[in-house]
Formats: structure tokens, sequence, C-alpha cells
């Protein structure tokens, strides 16, 4: 059953993330792939996360596409002008990828290639809206499409923000609804008690919430992401857990898979687990999380 329907009938979903490699070898996104296939029920393809050079995210669709798996591809405003965006979202669907996330992409000043320059010629509305226009059967500039694409469309959404920052998220949310938005992946949840102050703003029936549960590799990125890393906050005695802990790198593990159950009794309608770059340990996770 496609991922639209799954979300449609109600059904917990699990996504992974699976980052492209920075090369021209897709070998070991494969292996990785296939050591869960059959557990996930997609695969969501960064588009140059963290805005480091890598493999595209339509590359890496194609790609597991053509080894039996779905994905979600992401398109980036950071990086394409209109025309690339239009171009990249008629390519994703003559290739049988059936979902789609926009998103914004991150600051480019702290990639690896900060000299380049932000395109951002639509915004992440923008993006959404122009995506509808095309399954609508029209591009940008009201030309008439040969054949429509057809999307599950998704986009992010900041679970962390707090204050007027949260009323603009939601403003924000809402919109997207309204331009065909029809699931949101959140920034990584840690502490549940703010994510359900940040889920009573949400209307769940309009929209399926997908929060990230990222695995941790250590404390010391514990520390750092809650100390740095703005609008995530990872709560004290988890840390002081993972400190404490004989194996630091099964407790995170079992962290992971304490929050995915933790959301699930929650009612979200699934979880995405990010590993940076660590898909190797994705079987760990599911196993911890029973799944």
């Amino acid at each position: 059953m496609p991922l639209k329907e799954k979300i449609e009938s109600g059904e917990h979903i699990v996504l992974g993330e699976f980052e492209t490699p920075k090369g021209a070898d897709f070998s070991r996104l494969l292996k990785n792939a296939n050591q869960v296939k059959g557990r996930l029920d997609a695969l969501v393809i960064p588009e140059m996360a963290n805005s480091v050079m890598k493999a595209s995210s339509l590359g890496g669709c194609v790609f597991l596409q053509m080894n039996g798996f779905e994905t979600v591809f992401q398109v980036c405003c950071r990086d394409r002008n209109r025309l690339a965006l239009q171009g990249d979202v008629l390519a994703a669907a003559a290739l049988g990828i059936p979902n789609i996330m926009a998103v914004s992409g991150e600051d480019i000043r702290y990639g690896d290639h900060p000299q380049a320059k932000a395109v951002y010629d639509l915004d992440l509305i923008q993006l959404v809206e122009t995506i509808q226009k095309l399954q609508r059967g029209r591009d940008m500039a009201g030309i008439e499409l040969s054949s429509a694409p057809e999307f599950f469309i998704g986009s992010t959404i900041n679970a962390g923000a707090v204050g007027s920052g949260l009323d603009t998220e939601i403003e924000n949310l809402q919109k997207m609804i309204e331009a065909g938005v029809e699931f949101v992946v959140t920034t990584p949840v840690f502490d549940l008690h703010q994510f359900q102050q940040f889920i009573k703003r949400i209307d769940t029936s309009q929209v399926a919430v997908i929060p990230t549960v990222l695995l941790l590799k250590s404390v010391g990125m514990a520390r750092y992401i809650d100390r740095n890393i703005k609008n995530i906050s990872i709560p004290s005695e988890m840390i002081r857990g993972i400190q404490k802990a004989p194996d630091r790198l099964k407790h995170c593990i079992q962290i992971a898979g304490e929050l995915i159950n933790q959301l699930k009794d929650m009612g979200m309608a699934g979880v995405m687990i990010s590993t940076v770059g660590w898909e190797d340990k994705l079987p760990q996770v599911l196993n911890a999380a029973n799944l």
C-alpha cells in the first residue's frame, strides 16, 4: 500500500532518512536500504542536508525506486530557481516518484561550500503552491502542460518554536495546508512535554504530523544540540543517562526506540527516523522500538 493510502487510512507509518553519498557510488546506500527493506514505509532522501554537497535527492530517489523502495523526494528552495524547480518536479513525476517534500534548506554559509550563492527564487509557500499548480496542469507562467504530475505533498515544521516564532509556524502551516500540503515532518523531538504543547496548536485532522526521532551518537552530540541548535531541547536527565551508560551507543539506540513508541502512543501519524549518516544502525533502532 502506498504511503499516501497508509496515512489516509490511519495506519501508523515509519519513515527512514537516507543520505546520498558525497560521490558517485550508490552501493552503500542500497546496502543500508536493503537491511531494512519491508520495515519502513518509505525512504526520505534529503536534498543536501546541512548545505553539504552530495548527490541529489532526485538521483537518490530514482536509484532506490528502481530497486523496489518507495521514496520521498525533497525539493529545496535554497539551490534552484523556479525553472529548475519545476523541471525537477516534472522529472520526478515522470520517473515514478510518488511523494514530494518541499523544504527551505539550511543556511548555505554553514555548509561545505560557503561561497555558493543561495537562490530562494521561491519561498516555501510559493514552492508548495507551484507544485499544486503543476498538478492542475499548468506551469508558473500559466502555460498548459502536456500531462500533469501527481504527488503526495509534504513539508516541514519547526516543532520547537516558542512564543511569536510558534505563532508564525502555525500560520505558515495553515497556508501550506491551504496550498495542498498533506503531511509535515517536524524538527527532531526529544522533549515530549514541549512537543505536547506544540501539538495542541495543530488540527491533526487537517494534516498528518510526523515527528523526527534523531539518533544521538554521543553525549557530546547531545550537549552540542541542546546548547547550540535553536529550538531543539534535550532534557538534562537524557544527557546524564547517556553519560552514565556503560555502552553509550546502545543507550542512544534505546532512547530512540523509546521515543518512537512514546510518540506513537501520543497518536502521531508516524515517525521519521534520522541517523545522520548512520543508516547501518537503523535495524537496531527498529528492533529497540519493536518495529
